[in-house]
């Protein structure tokens, strides 16, 4: 392992490349430009967003899942089902064990989740925390879990699809993360691997592979020299603008539509953007089309009016606006003048400061091109690329105005989860600091409602909201693009991005 962390992503492939050709047989390296777990050497998946990579490669599972449609299905539960508006009660599946065989009881499923609660614990998390909202568990013989909440909560069974709320069995050297996937976890180097061999008696029928790898690419494009020089087998979040070249050379080419959203977090309690009309009029002098159209390809994405994609669920019915003219409109009524070829407002240049990240693709060209729409109505906008945290703190601590992201935004198939942590004033990613006393109440009553009707109107009233007092700026949906060796058969891109590897993935002859 010490060896390991010292390894670079070109050394690390080649430490791999001298295994020997048995440890290699039938395994699939899949390169990726996000393994952001924790410093541990074995990284609670209940932890930060550790879960996702061991939900990807198989690893962990949880009690509930979404299908490829977002549909909540039971995964290790059997049923879930509501007794009273803060009771719920999930039923296990008969036959369940975990990687060490010891059997999956009610008493194990509440001593994994018990931690997440639980400050100073490896696996800790207030985000998830917040979302399960527990005043208690109990078991009710061998295979039901009683939950309590402290409050009604319609998405509940939802929150138990999350990653994070992955159900473990106690911890050994042999079984550091004692799951039940159909992968078993053997050894992580944070930024660098995470690796997982075939679990033989997964009750679902043993793994198409032996041994599931993924490795870090520092971006895109090193992803694709290595993919090409076939260090790896596959690549997650392939540069768009290369895919069709790609697939021309035998590669297999994996794109569907995603609930991922490209957006900026407007630093909504300082500088120009926390000006109302100021955040509107960037809004539509954004060219989304034209975004589109030049950074993906083609392949890669719509035009987003809203924060939800069509055709994914809870889509509002807002139109993409494009309109320089009104834009110039805006900024005059916030109380801008315009001086020659600039805008002054509050005494001084109307300048706006844009900061993102570089490892996905799409982020950079986006930035640029909207500093050029923004330039072509006056006004003057800088851009930063950097590291994600980086343009975080930025925004938080007022020196950026702008932050252009890329996440999914239902990974838990239910829309509040999300915009809360972003928008709500005391959500933990707002780091905009944006506040509306409004959209504050709507969140609520959205966990509180069990009408999914009256649910769906009050999330079309969020993003009314949203839209109007741009308090996020939505710019696109993306399709994951991605792409494999000849021969991967048992994959497809799933809509939020958290599931990769099953039993059924394999290379056919």
């Amino acid at each position: 392992m010490t060896l390991l962390k010292n390894l670079g992503f070109a050394a690390l492939l080649a430490f791999s490349a001298a295994m020997p050709a048995s440890a290699r047989e039938n395994s699939l390296t899949i390169s990726s430009g996000f393994l952001h777990f924790s410093t541990a050497d074995v990284p609670d998946p209940r932890a930060g967003y550790n879960g996702w990579i061991s939900n990807q490669t198989g690893v962990t599972e949880t009690l509930m899942g979404i299908d490829y449609d977002l549909n909540l299905y039971p995964r290790l539960a059997e049923s879930i089902e509501q007794s009273a508006p803060t009771t719920w009660r999930v039923t296990l599946r008969e036959g369940l064990t975990f990687h060490d065989g010891a059997p999956v009881t009610a008493q194990a499923v509440i001593d994994s989740i018990a931690p997440i609660s639980l400050e100073g614990h490896t696996g800790h998390n207030t985000r998830v925390a917040k979302l399960l909202d527990l005043a208690g568990m109990s078991a009710d013989g061998a295979r039901a879990v009683v939950f309590e909440t402290n409050k009604p909560n319609a998405a509940f069974p939802w929150t138990l699809s999350d990653p994070g709320i992955a159900i473990l069995g106690a911890s050994s050297d042999e079984f550091p993360i004692n799951a039940t996937g159909p992968y078993v976890f053997r050894e992580a180097v944070p930024e660098q691997l995470y690796r997982a061999e075939a679990n033989a008696d997964y009750r679902l029928g043993p793994p198409g592979l032996a041994e599931v790898r993924v490795v870090f690419a520092a971006d895109p494009a090193s992803a694709a020299l290595a993919f090409e020089a076939g260090e790896t087998d596959m690549v997650i979040n392939y540069p768009e603008t290369d895919f069709e070249r790609i697939k021309g050379t035998g590669a297999l080419g994996f794109s569907a539509p995603t609930a991922r959203l490209y957006f900026y977090t407007v630093n909504a309690a300082s500088g120009p953007m926390a000006h109302p009309l100021v955040r509107r009029a960037v809004s539509i002098a954004i060219d989304r089309q034209g975004i589109v159209d030049a950074v993906l390809a083609g392949v890669g994405g719509v035009p987003a009016g809203t924060v939800f994609p069509a055709g994914k669920g809870w889509a509002a019915d807002i139109p993409v606006t494009f309109d320089m003219a009104k834009a110039e409109a805006l900024l005059a009524e916030a109380g801008a003048v315009r001086e020659g070829d600039r805008w002054m407002l509050d005494g001084a240049v109307l300048e706006i400061d844009i900061v993102t990240y570089s490892s996905r693709a799409a982020l950079a060209p986006t930035a640029e091109l909207t500093q050029a729409f923004l330039q072509a109505i006056g006004v003057k906008a800088n851009v930063r690329v950097g590291e994600y945290g980086t343009g975080n703190d930025a925004i938080a601590a007022g020196d950026a105005d702008m932050f252009l992201q890329a996440w999914v935004m239902t990974p838990q198939g239910d829309p509040g989860a999300v915009l809360e942590t972003l928008l709500k004033s005391d959500g933990g990613s707002n780091s905009g600091r944006y506040t509306n006393a409004e959209m504050d109440k709507l969140l609520e009553d959205g966990r509180l409602t069990f009408d999914q009707d009256e649910r769906a109107r009050i999330y079309d009233k969020v993003q009314e909201i949203i839209a109007s007092d741009a308090a996020l700026i939505p710019v696109f949906h993306v399709s994951q693009v991605n792409v494999a060796k000849p021969g991967l058969t048992g994959y497809a891109v799933h809509p939020t991005e958290t599931y990769w590897i099953t039993h059924e993935t394999r290379f056919s002859e």
